[in-house]
């Protein structure tokens, strides 16, 4: 199965910033949504995690109206980080962690939530933290924090809006490869936004590009990381050049 968006539109004080938006995401594997600011990637995704209401269309997730379910229901299946999160919370990162198995545990813990839980901090390298209070680390530290939350959530679903923001290029790379082994190895569906596109071209199995909260191209890096394709998204010109069988975007010397 996968989800499906049918029609998807949404306005914001008259002005439309997602219009008609139609198309399916494979389950199990690395999609990525990139296009400029203001292209209306994030309120696809938060339409989608129906954490934002749209103004026209439907959103199926495993065949489900998700507007049909019960929020609890859809917890276990999809779990979502946001771009803004709560940074003064007196909380540890494993308090932090722990929330994410809220759906299955209400809140008392067993020994699958615990796993899950040590599971999570070690793939984002956050053993040594686990007992620091989030107010006490680095923007860094704390996105990988929350990414470690969504991951304990163990859902097949998993929707991050900017999961690299704040991180170093160690770190950038290392949650790209957790996300991709967890797709390619563990069957998850991996949905970012993410304004880097040679990380999208590396990482993606499908790249969604979009504009002017429309729709502009949908295919893989090999179709989309195209000279004409981004000058089309992006309005500048990007010379690609081939790597190790990747296309990179050369934006930084255009």
């Amino acid at each position: 199965m996968a989800i499906e968006l049918k029609g998807l539109s949404k306005s914001y004080h008259g002005q439309e910033v997602v219009g008609d938006v139609s198309l399916n995401i494979t389950k199990g594997q690395f999609t990525a949504f990139i296009g400029p600011n203001g292209a209306g990637k994030s309120t696809v995704l938060g339409m989608m995690s129906r954490l934002t209401q749209p103004d026209a269309g439907q959103i199926f997730l495993d065949g489900q109206d998700i507007h049909a379910m019960k929020s609890n229901e859809i917890a276990k299946k999809m779990a979502i980080l946001k771009q803004s999160n709560h940074t003064e919370l007196r909380l540890s990162i494993e308090d932090l962690v722990a929330f994410g198995r809220f759906p299955y545990s209400q809140g008392r813990l067993n020994a699958e939530d615990h796993h899950m839980i040590d599971q999570s901090i070690r793939y984002m390298d956050l053993d040594e933290l686990r007992h620091r209070q989030l107010s006490e680390l680095s923007g860094g530290q704390r996105q990988r924090a929350y990414i470690a939350m969504v991951l304990a959530q163990d859902t097949d679903y998993i929707l991050l809006d900017e999961p690299l923001n704040n991180l170093d290029m160690k770190h950038s790379a290392q949650i790209m490869r957790v996300l991709k082994d967890l797709a390619t190895h563990h069957g998850k569906s991996i949905i970012v936004v993410i304004h880097d596109i040679n990380f999208a071209s590396v990482y993606a199995d499908q790249i969604i590009a979009m504009k002017d909260g429309q729709l502009a191209y949908v295919g893989s890096p090999q179709q989309i990381m195209n000279e004409q394709i981004l000058q089309e998204i992006f309005d500048f010109r990007i010379p690609i050049q081939e790597v190790n069988q990747h296309k990179l975007g050369l934006y930084f010397i255009s």
